[in-house]
């Protein structure tokens, strides 16, 4: 069976982005790079290519120039088990980055992330209608996902 891998396409800076994201998640690491040569057609000793693993999942990229940018089109979800969690990939996923609504934010290099708590999916299927609504509802008010505003909400719903 054929795996699939997510393809990255970089400005230039493939390989700091790598080193951030390997230091951001656990269980990761930087596979190699790939440099152009005296042959070209980058500069001799620059990344062209690479590939990193990121808590299990591999990740490939190019340095192929400002051909394309990263959009929200395509982003990359952070299921986490709580709070802490969440602080933890939201502060240093948008540092240098920005913040957007849903749990959705961009990182430095323009990459899209949904960081997203367990209990958010949890409370919006919850069986009573009202208070999945109102998870829902209070879900599109946040930038970070906050647990304690979400039952919050829920709770008041009864």
């Amino acid at each position: 069976m054929p795996s699939i891998t997510p393809s990255l396409w970089f400005d230039h800076n493939l390989e700091e982005a790598a080193r951030f994201y390997t230091s951001v998640f656990p269980n990761s690491q930087i596979e190699g790079f790939n440099r152009y040569t005296e042959a070209g057609p980058g500069e001799p000793g620059t990344v062209a290519s690479g590939s990193f693993v990121l808590d299990g999942t591999r990740f490939i990229g190019i340095n192929g120039g400002p051909v394309f940018q990263f959009t929200e089109a395509v982003s990359f979800a952070v299921t986490c088990k709580d709070q802490d969690e969440v602080d933890y990939y939201w502060d240093r996923l948008t540092d240098g980055g920005a913040e957007s609504q849903c749990g959705w934010c961009t990182d430095r290099y323009g990459l899209s992330w949904q960081v997203v708590p367990e209990r958010l999916y949890e409370l919006i299927a919850d069986p009573d209608p009202a208070r999945a609504a109102a998870a829902t509802t209070a879900m599109l008010g946040m930038g970070k996902i906050v647990i304690a505003e979400l039952e919050k909400a829920v709770d008041v719903s009864v």
